[in-house]
């Protein structure tokens, strides 16, 4: 069975592995290399590189409809995707005789779209998992064939949970290859789906619950973050946890911000400790270091987002 695998970042590479160690994929659809950090360095995209480990062939259209012939030629049974950025037409559909199967990171019909895995943290969803659809030209609408779920638990950021996510969607993938190889497919119609779109640089708004906030945090993290705001200091925040405080104070107002309490800030309800954090131009840091440089302190209060 001739796989192509289209897919661009981290959360895809160990689908690729796995696909790669039991299956012939002849080639990797990736997107193109893009320019990174202050020097705007032309970097691959971390499926390139593992398919360049591999030592698979790589394509890297703008457009996926422009290159059909190129993929045409690679003769190949069917096509993985997992997080390619790209929708596919139903030109580039009929290409597989075996179809295209998605890798996505969500229970479907829960949460189709871009950033599936931040919808499930700011939902507050305890569980999310992967599944494996047969792809139509619709948006994550196609039929199901394999779900698995995973729970969700109140530490987990959006890095973490990819992790996780991106391992269980590989050993799932696999499954699935062994039930179409053997042809043994039983697809299930989606319901009413829930769409996300995708995630954006957000300030803290801490006049909502502290349960709300921790969950931004975490959705956002590792990027595109959110940030807390006090005059002139930016303060990108990577982590958060809900702590119980009833003080009579305004949302927003430092609460401790020492290196043996941490940094924690009043909200609407209850509060948050920011555990990770990192000063603008300056490094990430458990919060208890950050407290140390003294560039803030209890009683301060952060700004509110402009309305």
């Amino acid at each position: 069975m001739k796989i192509v695998f289209a897919g661009t970042p981290e959360l895809a590479v160990p689908s690729l592995r796995a696909a790669a160690q039991k299956f012939l994929v002849v080639a990797v659809l990736t997107q193109p290399d893009k320019p990174q950090g202050r020097k705007h360095v032309l970097t691959p995209s971390p499926v390139k590189q593992a398919a360049q480990e591999l030592g698979i062939p790589v394509l890297q259209p703008v457009k996926l409809r422009a290159s059909l012939d190129e993929v045409r030629a690679l003769h190949a049974d069917l096509m993985v995707t997992c997080a390619y950025g790209q929708i596919l037409t139903q030109e580039a559909l009929d290409l597989f005789p075996q179809g295209v199967w998605n890798v996505h990171a969500s229970l479907l019909p829960k949460y189709r779209g871009a950033a599936p895995i931040s919808a499930a943290i700011l939902a507050g969803e305890s569980e999310t998992g992967v599944t494996i659809m047969r792809t139509d030209i619709g948006l994550d609408t196609g039929d199901l064939f394999l779900r698995e779920a995973l729970p969700v638990s109140d530490e987990d950021t959006c890095g973490t949970l990819t992790d996780k996510l991106s391992r269980l969607g590989a050993d799932l993938l696999v499954r699935a290859l062994d039930a179409i190889e053997r042809g043994d497919v039983t697809l299930t119609k989606q319901g009413e789906g829930t769409l996300c779109r995708k995630t954006v640089r957000t300030q803290i708004d801490f006049a909502r619950p502290a349960r709300e906030v921790s969950a931004l945090i975490r959705a956002l993290s590792p990027a595109p973050l959110a940030f807390a705001v006090r005059g002139e200091l930016l303060l990108n925040c990577y982590n958060a946890r809900v702590t119980e405080n009833d003080t009579d104070v305004p949302a927003g107002t430092v609460l401790a911000a020492s290196p043996k309490e941490g940094l924690v800030v009043r909200c609407a309800e209850g509060a948050v400790r920011l555990t990770e954090v990192q000063a603008a131009g300056g490094k990430r840091m458990a919060d208890t270091a950050f407290c140390n440089g003294g560039k803030i302190a209890k009683g301060d209060t952060f700004d509110q987002p402009a309305l």
